[in-house]
Formats: C-alpha cells, sequence, structure tokens
C-alpha cells in the first residue's frame, strides 16, 4: 500500500473516530475523552464545605489531521466544531479523610458537534458522557492548595459508530488527577492539574484506546482588584498503544498554548478564560480552543 494511500485511510479513520467533547487521541486516531486546556486558575483550589456550581462553556475548531510524524493527512474538507456547556456540581463535605476535605462532583456536559469530511456533514446535540468524581482537598497555607481525586467518565452520551458527530466515546475512562494551585491577588499564580487515562473498550468497536498521560497548566500575575492575567495551555501524551481492530495507527501527542485570564471577588464569583493554539501535534487533529469557566456562589 503506498503510503499516501495509508495516510488517506488513517486521515478517514480519524474522522470517523471525532466525537464527545473534544478531547483528544483514542481510537481510530480521533479524540479522547477530556478536553485538554479545560481547566485554569484555581484548578487545585477546593472551596470551602458547601455545595457550589461551576459552569464551563466553549468552542473547539479543528481544521487539520495530523499523522505519525506530525504531517498533514490529506482529507477533503475536514472540519469538526464542537460547542460545549458544561454545568459541575460540587460538594464538600465537612468530613475529613487522612487530613483533607472529603469532596464530590459531577459533570453533565451539552454539546453540540458537527463533523465535516470528504463531502459528508454529521451534526449531533444533546448530552454527552458524564464525569462523576471523588476528591480529597488540602490547604498548606493561604497561597497554597491541592487536590487528589479520580474521576470516572460514564458512557451516557448517545454512539453510533458510523456518525463522527456522535457525543459519547460508549466506554469508560478511570481517571487519576492531582491539581496544584498557587494563589496571590498581587503577584505569581500558577496552577498544574495532572491527569492519566485508563480506558476500558468500546463494545461496539472491540477497540481499547491507549493509556495517556496529560496536564492542563496556567501561569499568570495578580494585577489587583481580583485579576490574573497571564497563559496557559495543556501537553497530552498517548503513553500505551491501543489494541483491537480499530486502533489507531500510532501513539498521539499534543500540546496547546495561549492567553489566559482570571477574575475573582470577595463574594465568591470565579470567572477564567483561556484561549489557546495547538502545536506539535502528532496522530490527532489540530485546531484552537475557547474555553471560560464560571463560579457561582449559593
Amino acid at each position: 500500500m503506498s503510503r499516501h494511500l495509508k495516510l488517506r485511510r488513517l486521515g478517514c479513520a480519524m474522522a470517523l473516530a471525532l466525537a464527545g467533547a473534544g478531547a483528544h487521541a483514542t481510537e481510530g486516531g480521533g479524540l479522547g475523552i477530556y478536553p485538554d486546556g479545560l481547566e485554569n486558575f484555581m484548578s487545585g483550589a477546593l472551596p470551602p464545605p458547601g455545595v457550589h456550581m461551576l459552569v464551563y462553556a466553549g468552542g473547539a475548531r479543528y481544521d487539520t489531521l495530523r499523522g505519525n510524524d506530525g504531517e498533514r493527512v490529506p482529507v477533503p474538507g475536514f472540519k469538526v466544531d464542537v460547542n460545549v456547556l458544561a454545568p459541575r456540581l460540587i460538594w464538600v463535605t465537612q468530613q475529613q479523610v487522612v487530613g483533607g476535605q472529603l469532596a464530590f462532583h459531577a459533570i453533565a456536559p451539552l454539546l453540540d458537534v458537527t463533523a465535516k469530511a470528504a463531502g459528508q456533514r454529521n451534526r449531533s446535540t444533546g448530552l454527552g458522557d458524564m464525569t462523576l468524581g471523588v476528591a480529597l482537598g488540602y490547604h498548606p497555607s493561604e497561597s497554597l492548595h491541592y487536590v487528589v481525586g479520580l474521576d470516572m467518565y460514564a458512557p451516557t452520551g448517545e454512539y453510533d459508530r458510523k456518525d463522527p458527530s456522535s457525543l459519547g466515546k460508549n466506554y469508560w475512562t478511570a481517571q487519576p488527577v492531582f491539581a496544584l494551585s498557587r494563589i496571590s491577588p498581587d503577584g505569581f499564580n500558577a496552577d498544574l492539574k495532572v491527569m492519566y487515562d485508563f480506558n476500558f473498550t468500546n463494545s461496539a468497536t472491540d477497540t481499547r484506546s491507549g493509556q495517556a498521560l496529560h496536564a492542563d497548566y496556567a501561569l499568570g500575575w495578580g494585577v489587583g482588584k481580583g485579576w490574573v492575567l497571564g497563559m496557559g495551555g495543556y501537553a497530552f501524551q498517548q503513553v500505551t498503544d491501543d489494541s483491537g481492530p480499530n486502533s489507531a495507527a500510532g501513539r498521539a501527542r499534543a500540546f496547546g498554548i495561549g492567553p489566559s485570564v482570571r477574575y475573582m471577588n470577595e463574594r465568591g464569583w470565579l470567572f477564567t478564560a483561556k484561549w489557546q493554539q495547538d502545536f506539535k501535534v502528532k496522530n490527532r487533529p489540530e485546531g484552537a480552543q475557547l474555553y471560560v469557566k464560571l463560579g457561582i456562589p449559593f
């Protein structure tokens, strides 16, 4: 088989694998379970005991496919748009476990996905794959905070292996999480959220996506009155191969970077925004994303 034909087949497989909330590489060389770069400032700072609401919103736009060596894969008319509105409910209990605040959370992503390739157009709207998680929050000082936890991604989104705009991935994912925040109203701010994906088998394709290590980050400087200005992005690396008939041709890699901003006031309102551009992409789609986060006090 010629290299050109191999690339076209890889591109078609990637296009057919695109789905869900705009995350990264999985079976077929498409996108995986978590939208990398979604988190921003304050990702490692658990709020006080009580019930809290966060809302994530934004869009991801992909217009290029990259192969195993980072080369452009020729798929005519390739474009994927993913719009997301994702409410997140957090319950921070009064209970302490091994010195940390015990907390639970759930995310229900509402998606609008449009996928175009080779003259075909598919669109799906509705509920994507939900996230359920448990965490422990620690506060070593007024400026330093961190969280350890476990998130489970449930296959609640509608899935059709022949529809590239499917809202779900049709498999479970277990994701250990560590997040760290350094907060300063008039100085250096830094946030890092590190995740590791253990993907289960997609029963419709008998394929298991490879494990992946990825992280969101944000760096900034407090300029007063609750504002922090800086930059943020993500890093993604698939660390084991896919297995099964719909496996990707190789492991995926991607990075993202762009401007980031945060506003927070004493009444508990929180707003962050980040635009990021993908680069150094291998074996997955490439594009740009804009994500905002709103914390709503009860």
